[in-house]
């Protein structure tokens, strides 16, 4: 039995289907914004207030291991009603809202731990969608890409665990945009169309890599032909890659570079 914490993106459905198809028992805590997963009898929605509750049930169900997967968005504090183990642990839950997502992330594993349940990594029953170090385009990086490449990796490795970079644009060695809280669809839509550079999407240094691994779909793709991006370099085994038959010849057929690291 395996414990989903799904929220909303198309991750969390995919997660769901690989669930399904190897028939492993599962049931779902439905943290989507809009409650998409109700029409499943063993979905359940309980508000991250309530600790006890969530547990309980976790352990009702002999669960000892749980994943998370989707974008669980940052609940409204001030709203929240919460049980008796909600009111214990939320002051730390709140604490590490006011550092960033990726500590509330930390804190929520924590108290999972705390309770005698496992985390594990969101691509545990799907790491096709993970990729190996090479080159997945018919177009590859040429040596001045690669210079742009080596310092934005140089970059990554100075970010602290709790900073929110997920990404960055690069073009001749200057950094042209930095992914903030809102997003690599936001980041790239501040830049000036066919502005040129590179997209590196990488994990924080120190990252849980369980949880909110960076994620590269179709999307990003025509955002990256949107803004005349040359390609996007990606970390081995530390990426989510969605679509990816359809990326790749997006990309071959727009000339973008599909590069691991």
């Amino acid at each position: 039995m395996i414990g989903l914490f799904l929220g909303d993106t198309e991750f969390s459905e995919i997660v769901l289907n690989k669930i399904k198809k190897i028939k492993k028992k599962y049931f779902i805590l439905d943290f989507s914004k809009t409650n998409k997963f109700k029409k499943y009898k063993n979905s359940y929605k309980i508000s991250i207030g309530k600790f006890g509750a969530i547990i309980n049930l976790i352990k009702a169900k002999k669960c000892k291991r749980v994943l998370f997967a989707g974008k669980i968005a940052k609940p409204n504090f001030s709203s929240l009603r919460l049980d008796f183990k909600g009111i214990y642990y939320m002051p730390g839950v709140i604490k590490a809202a006011n550092i960033g997502d990726a500590a509330i992330i930390k804190t929520i594993i924590k108290i999972l731990y705390n309770e005698g349940i496992k985390v594990i990594s969101s691509i545990y029953f799907n790491p096709e969608l993970s990729l190996k170090k090479g080159n997945y385009s018919k177009l590859k990086p040429n040596k001045q890409d690669y210079i742009s490449i080596k310092k934005g990796m140089t970059f990554f490795k100075k970010t602290k665990s709790l900073d929110h970079v997920q990404a960055l644009v690069i073009k001749n060695d200057k950094i042209l945009a930095k992914e903030g809280r809102e997003g690599t669809k936001i980041m790239l839509s501040k830049l000036r169309k066919k502005k040129g550079g590179i997209l590196i999407k990488f994990p924080k240094q120190k990252q849980d890599l369980r949880m909110d691994l960076p994620t590269i779909g179709l999307q990003t793709f025509k955002d990256i032909k949107k803004y005349g991006l040359k390609g996007v370099v990606m970390q081995s085994k530390k990426n989510i890659f969605l679509n990816k038959t359809k990326c790749i010849d997006f990309a071959n057929k727009n000339k973008i570079f599909i590069t691991v690291i």
